[in-house]
């Protein structure tokens, strides 16, 4: 779980943050086009001493990079800049630099001028998927919206992705006071532990209660959780997952699953308080204020300042979920000043963006686009999937066999499963990195194995599908099998013709 530190030194005023910001990433500060959220914060005597964002600055006056990308390729990186100081991010440079490849998010920057900036997490109490033990980065395509109109990019974390800054300046430590907000999907989370934005220990290990301060979303209920299914908006302080005063059920906590939302904590010595509202609309609900837990450990608090997305505190790895935008402030917001933050942010404009490729109802059949294989379609025989010649003159079983519904995803709407056209109930699903045709069994890894989302064609023709679950690994043919398939690696994740074998295009079905 999430673990925490608070931090010492106060931002005296937003555009000195700015100042030093510039220092840090190559940009000269400009005048402030607006007032964004740190500057509301700043002027309530809560200054950020964290702000984070993949999608717009943090202050009116910023200009500097918000994140950096690296594209498979080879492994050249790229600062992304708002478009404008104070504005949205330069999403087009993304897209320009990444044309034809693969792209990760390697690095998160502090905008608020203290240099406390995301990384790739390390390995702790539990080890991370990638080389060393440390977590995977995000695909840096996966989660696309539009701010005031203007495309950008979120942060999607799929189980074992997460980002982590273990040596911070200025974030709150012990029972000092502190607050943060994050801009979250409301519809993409799991029960695993822990989607985590805020404040955690050090050491990437669990050092006890009360070692944390951190926003949680999810519906986990193994340790605390509120009213209905959820999803909910709870405090990781470690070895607890509180919506509210007691350990286990609050009922004051409701679940939540605002498309885009707005999730708030924060605390101070023996009180803390959860707050939450729709990010597009609206303003904050308050689901708790009051005391700290009723439980040994909590009260005092004893954090300790490190930063952690996506994550728990000791690096647990098995939560889901995605990030836009997030702060950590010095000093305990008053209400006031966390509603004109919202007043901001709803007035921000996020929006979704028409999910590419196939309509969800639709019979389709999907062809590969490699040059050798254009005749070839993604075909199965049995639980076999693999890529076949269909043509007029085919048989009708192999005509069926080629045909598939296009379902809303198991896992998650904004996605797409494919069921079988002559085998109802049977989705393409995967399993150790290779496709399959099975019955849904209705587990929750199930609809996760047979979620794919769509995406431009990577070689410019129709569509590439992501796995949900891992969202480096795309839809790919190779040898006439299929795949998830990362760009780069051994047999099915060669480089060779990756962008070709991992574009499909949809096109009438064989079978209508």
């Amino acid at each position: 779980m999430a673990r925490s530190r608070t931090r010492k030194a106060l931002l005296p005023v937003a555009a000195a943050g700015v100042l030093v910001a510039a220092l840090f990433t190559g940009a000269a500060p400009a005048q402030a086009a607006t007032t964004q959220p740190c500057d509301i914060y700043a002027s309530g005597g809560t200054p950020c001493v964290a702000a984070h964002s993949t999608t717009r600055a943090l202050y009116g006056a910023y200009a500097g990079s918000l994140y950096q990308v690296r594209r498979t390729s080879d492994n050249a990186t790229q600062n992304i800049a708002p478009l404008a100081a104070g504005g949205v991010a330069n999403a087009a440079a993304q897209d320009s630099f990444c044309a034809g490849t693969s792209c990760v998010i390697t690095i998160i920057y502090d905008q608020s001028g203290r240099g406390n900036h995301l990384t790739q997490a390390p390995p702790g109490g539990f080890q991370g998927p990638a080389a060393g033990g440390y977590d995977n980065l995000a695909n840096a395509v996966a989660a696309p919206v539009t701010v005031g109109g203007h495309k950008a990019y979120g942060v999607f974390v799929s189980p074992g992705t997460g980002y982590r800054d273990n040596s911070t300046n200025g974030i709150a430590t012990g029972d000092q006071p502190e607050g943060m907000y994050s801009i979250f999907d409301g519809t993409h989370y799991n029960g695993g532990c822990c989607f985590d934005y805020g404040n955690a220990e050090t050491s990437s290990l669990d050092t006890g209660n009360g070692h944390m301060e951190a926003i949680y979303f999810g519906n986990s209920k193994g340790w605390g959780y509120g009213a209905g299914n959820g999803p909910w908006v709870m405090a990781d302080l470690e070895n607890g997952l509180f919506s509210g005063v007691n350990a286990g059920y609050n009922a004051g906590n409701p679940s939540v699953s605002h498309r885009f939302l707005t999730a708030i904590v924060k605390g101070q010595p023996n009180h803390w308080a959860i707050r939450a509202g729709n990010a597009q609309s609206g303003g904050l609900s308050t689901y708790y204020n009051g005391v700290r837990p009723n439980v040994s450990g909590y009260n005092p608090m004893k954090k300790e300042g490190a930063i952690i997305l996506g994550i728990g505190g000791d690096n647990s790895v098995s939560a889901a979920g995605t990030f836009y935008e997030g702060v950590m402030t010095s000093g305990y917001p008053s209400d006031a000043t966390e509603n004109s933050v919202q007043a901001n942010i709803t007035a921000a404009g996020y929006a979704t963006v028409a999910r590419p490729g196939p309509a969800v109802g639709s019979a389709i059949s999907l062809r590969a686009t490699t040059a050798c294989c254009t005749t070839r379609y993604i075909t199965h025989s049995g639980t076999t999937v693999s890529t076949g010649v269909v043509s007029s003159s085919s048989s009708a079983t192999d005509k069926a066999n080629a045909t598939w519904y296009v379902r809303s995803g198991l896992a998650n709407s904004a996605c797409v499963s494919f069921e079988s056209r002559n085998t109802s109930g049977s989705y393409l699903r995967h399993s150790n990195y290779q496709l399959y045709l099975n019955a849904n069994d209705g587990s929750a890894l199930f609809a996760n194995d047979a979620t794919f989302c769509p995406q431009a064609g990577v070689n410019g023709q129709g569509n590439s599908y992501m796995s949900y679950n891992f969202s480096l690994r795309y839809l790919r043919h190779y040898n006439n099998s299929l795949y998830i398939a990362a760009h780069g690696g051994s047999t099915y994740n060669s480089a060779t013709a990756w962008p070709d074998d991992v574009s499909w295009v949809s096109t009438a079905p064989w079978t209508p």
